[in-house]
C-alpha cells in the first residue's frame, strides 16, 4: 500500500512539474482554420487588388487588410514605432533593380515575451505580387498570399496561447515584406532598418509559396521544402524536425537544401537577408508550379487542406523557439 502511494505521490509531482504551457499551445493550433485562411485569401488575392504590385495601390489595400486581421486579435505593433508600417522608399528600391517602384511599406505587428522581451524571432512572408499586364491580373494567391495569410493565422494562434497562460521566452515579429518580386528589397530594408538589433534577433522563419504541390508530389502532396535551416544552426534543423513529429507529420522534402543547387532557391526569398546577417534561418516552401507568375495563380486552384498543414506545422516551429529555454546557438559558419 505505501509503495502505492509512494509511487502515485512520485507521478502527481512529476505532473506538477511538467511544463504548463503543453494544453494551451495544443489547443491554440486549433485558431488555424482552413475557412479563415481561405476567407482572408481570396479577399488578398482577388483582382479588386489588382495584382498587389510593388507599391501599388492594391498591395496597400492588402496591407491595410493585413493590418485590421492583426488590430481585431488586438495584436499591435513594435515598442517605439509608430504604426504597423516601416516605409521602403522607392529611392532605396530602384537603386538596387533600376526600376521605377513607388514607394512601399512592409507592415510589421508584434507580440511581446514574458520573460526576455529583447530576444526576437521574426515570421516572414511577402506580401507584393508582380501586378498586371496588358490588363490581365496576375494574382498572386500562392505566390505569396499563401504566406501572408498563414502569418496572420500563425500569429493568433501563439496570441491565444500567450492569453491562455503560455509564458513565452521572448518575442514575436511577425513581417509582411514588400519588394520581394523586385529584388527582395523589403527584408534587405528591414535587415539595415531593423525595428531589434540583429544581434538580438535570435531566429527567421519563413514562408513564401504553400498553397500548392509541384510535379515532384503530384501524388501526395503532404510534403513541404525545408531549405537552409541546418545551414547555420543545428539546433534550428532538429526543431523543424521535432514540430513535425508532433504535429502534422507531413514529408520533410531537402531537395534544395542546398547552396549550390541550380535553382538558388536558398537565394531567392526573404530569408536570405537574415541568413546572410549570421541568423539561423529556415524557409518553407511547396515547390514552382505551371501557374508559378502567371495570371493563372489564382484561390481557386489553392489546397488548403495543404496550406493549413503547413501552417500548423510553422506555428510549432515559431512556438518552439518563442517558449525553448535559451535561444538557439548558431554552431555553423557563415560562409
Amino acid at each position: 500500500m505505501k509503495k502505492h502511494l509512494l509511487v502515485a505521490s512520485a507521478a502527481l509531482l512529476l505532473w506538477s512539474c511538467a511544463p504548463k504551457h503543453s494544453t494551451s499551445a495544443s489547443n491554440s493550433a486549433d485558431v488555424i482554420k482552413e475557412a479563415e485562411l481561405k476567407e482572408m485569401l481570396t479577399y488578398i488575392a482577388s483582382d479588386e487588388m489588382q495584382g498587389r504590385e510593388t507599391g501599388s495601390e492594391g498591395q496597400k489595400a492588402a496591407g491595410r487588410y493585413l493590418i485590421n486581421q492583426y488590430k481585431k486579435t488586438g495584436i499591435g505593433f513594435p515598442p517605439e514605432q509608430s504604426g504597423y508600417y516601416q516605409a521602403v522608399p522607392a529611392a532605396y528600391m530602384n537603386k538596387k533593380s533600376r526600376e521605377v517602384l513607388n514607394d512601399s511599406e512592409n507592415i510589421w505587428a508584434f507580440i511581446k515575451g514574458d520573460e526576455n522581451p529583447d530576444e526576437v524571432v521574426v515570421l516572414s512572408a511577402h506580401y507584393d505580387h508582380v501586378g498586371t499586364e496588358n490588363g490581365t491580373v496576375y494574382n498572386g494567391a500562392d505566390d505569396d498570399g499563401s504566406g501572408s495569410v498563414a502569418l496572420v493565422e500563425i500569429a493568433k494562434a501563439i496570441k491565444k496561447a500567450q492569453k491562455n497562460g503560455l509564458k513565452l521566452k521572448r518575442s514575436l515579429l511577425i513581417l509582411h515584406v514588400t519588394g520581394e518580386e523586385h529584388g527582395l528589397h523589403g527584408s534587405r530594408y528591414y535587415s539595415e532598418n531593423p525595428a531589434f538589433p540583429l544581434l538580438n534577433t535570435v531566429a527567421n522563419v519563413n514562408i513564401d509559396m504553400i498553397g500548392r504541390r509541384d510535379v515532384e508530389h503530384k501524388d501526395n502532396g503532404n510534403y513541404v521544402y525545408v531549405i537552409g535551416s541546418d545551414f547555420l544552426s543545428t539546433e534550428l534543423d532538429k526543431i523543424c524536425k521535432s514540430a513535425n513529429e508532433k504535429s502534422v507529420n507531413i514529408f520533410l522534402d531537402y531537395k534544395y537544401n542546398n547552396k549550390t543547387d541550380p535553382n538558388r532557391f536558398y537565394y531567392r526569398s526573404d530569408h536570405y537577408n537574415f541568413a546572410k546577417n549570421g541568423i539561423p534561418s529556415v524557409f518553407l516552401f511547396s515547390g514552382v508550379h505551371e501557374d508559378y507568375h502567371k495570371p493563372t495563380d489564382d484561390v481557386e486552384k489553392i489546397e488548403f487542406d495543404l496550406l493549413t498543414k503547413r501552417t500548423k506545422l510553422a506555428y510549432n516551429i515559431v512556438l518552439e523557439l518563442l517558449t525553448r529555454e535559451k535561444r538557439i546557438v548558431v554552431d555553423k559558419p557563415l560562409d
